[in-house]
């Protein structure tokens, strides 16, 4: 089966200081101006991603459309400067060291458009994990629209639990394939890539190939007549949606040969193992504020055959005033006790005032649900070993499910490829 992965032409800086270049994902720290202020202090006069990106935190700003003219003449520029080195139809391994001194191992190449689709009910190859919040994609369009490069934070997961397809690189590469090697400012660790040989990134594409195989995915997932799923959103899934609406946009624009040639049909991006050990899945919780805990439990149970005993089910802490403990949902309607309970609370607050808010951490969502007029629900973290099972049966999951590590572990800005 013919796989929506392969080799692109990548461009790195000839001559730069990287830790200057290299800045982290525009959706990161968007309530934190003093961030974004101190990378400006550090890359000062120097080349750097951040004069090619827009940080989210800039969004709602009067000047934003100064602010994108000025990025893409900056884009413009580097390129007549000649300021990059392409290494044509490759891909790149990369180690990261995160903070925490565990290492994520990645590889860099380019995805197909024509295979991901974000719309509910997606049977594509490449899927959304979580919700596409459709109304942020139109202010990502205005930034990419008219842009020459693309420099990706997308981090996209693939499902091997032998880890023998990114894992195993390391054995392959050496140092003169070395293309980078530096430390990542603010936090971000150390990161270093290997360009790969053409026999190497060959075996890798007949590695991934081999888990689309029909028979393999069905025993593998315990599904039958469902469509392969080989790479799932990690990171970045509002990035890949806006880089498939621009694609898109330039339909009507061009011949089908034109159109089926051009390089934004590609997008550049890292794909991750699910099962990296410095990959966390870490949970968040709901805090619902302004309601009546009582009768939202009520009409939980009216929603949902809930147990307060235990049985087989899906388990739920919830927290209010001075009571607190646990129930069962007995009939599901989703794969993962999260989702179910996203599923009700959706449901209870077009009916019932009330304000959700999504939360890192158990001791703060129980002292947030005992302030009167707030109840809090604590979920374990889901197991990465349901993630792609539940996107095949259930969809994309609610919004903010899960999340995958610090900001600081997030991908930082570095390869870049013409989209023009």
């Amino acid at each position: 089966m013919k796989i929506p992965f392969k080799k692109a032409n990548i461009l790195l800086p000839k001559n730069c200081d990287m830790e200057k270049w290299s800045v982290v994902a525009c959706d990161q720290y968007t309530s934190e101006k003093e961030y974004w202020d101190d990378v400006k202090k550090i890359v000062g006069n120097n080349p750097s991603t951040l004069n090619l990106i827009l940080p989210e935190i800039y969004l709602e700003e009067s000047d934003i459309e100064t602010r994108i003219k000025n990025i893409n003449k900056n884009m413009d520029n580097l390129l007549k400067e000649a300021f990059f080195k392409e290494y044509p139809n490759s891909m790149i391994y990369l180690e990261r060291r995160q903070a925490d001194g565990k290492v994520r191992e990645g590889l860099i190449g380019m995805v197909d458009l024509l295979d991901y689709s974000y719309e509910v009910g997606s049977t594509s190859m490449i899927r959304a994990t979580e919700k596409t919040v459709i109304e942020r994609i139109p202010p990502r369009v205005k930034v990419r629209e008219n842009a020459s490069l693309e420099l990706p934070h997308i981090m996209i997961l693939i499902d091997d639990e032998k880890k023998d397809i990114i894992e195993s690189l390391k054995n392959k590469v050496s140092e003169e394939d070395k293309v980078y090697d530096f430390d990542l400012m603010k936090n971000g660790g150390h990161v270093t890539g290997y360009v790969l040989d053409d026999s190497v990134s060959d075996e890798v594409i007949s590695k991934l190939e081999s888990l689309c195989d029909k028979d393999y995915f069905n025993k593998k997932y315990n599904v039958d007549n469902k469509e392969v799923l080989l790479f799932a959103m990690g990171d970045g899934n509002h990035s890949l949606a806006t880089a498939k609406a621009c694609y898109e946009n330039l339909k009507g624009t061009m011949s089908e040969e034109e159109y089926l040639n051009h390089p934004s049909r590609y997008a550049l991006v890292e794909l991750v193992n699910l099962h990296s050990e410095a990959l966390l899945f870490e949970p968040i919780n709901r805090v619902v504020f302004n309601v009546n805990p009582e009768h939202l439990l009520e009409e939980l149970s009216k929603y949902y055959d809930v147990s307060y005993t235990e049985c087989d089910g899906q388990k739920l802490y919830y927290v209010y005033k001075e009571k607190e403990g646990y129930l069962w949902i007995k009939n599901p309607k989703t794969n993962i006790a999260i989702g179910s309970l996203q599923l009700f609370l959706d449901d209870y607050l077009k009916k019932n005032d009330g304000k959700i808010d999504y939360i890192h951490g158990d001791e703060v969502t129980k002292n947030l649900g005992k302030k009167d007029g707030n109840i809090g629900f604590v979920v374990d973290a889901m197991s990465k070993n349901e993630l792609f099972r539940t996107v095949i049966l259930d969809g994309a999951l609610p919004r903010k499910t899960f999340s995958m590590g610090h900001s600081y572990d997030k991908r930082y800005y570095l390869e870049s490829r013409k989209i023009k």
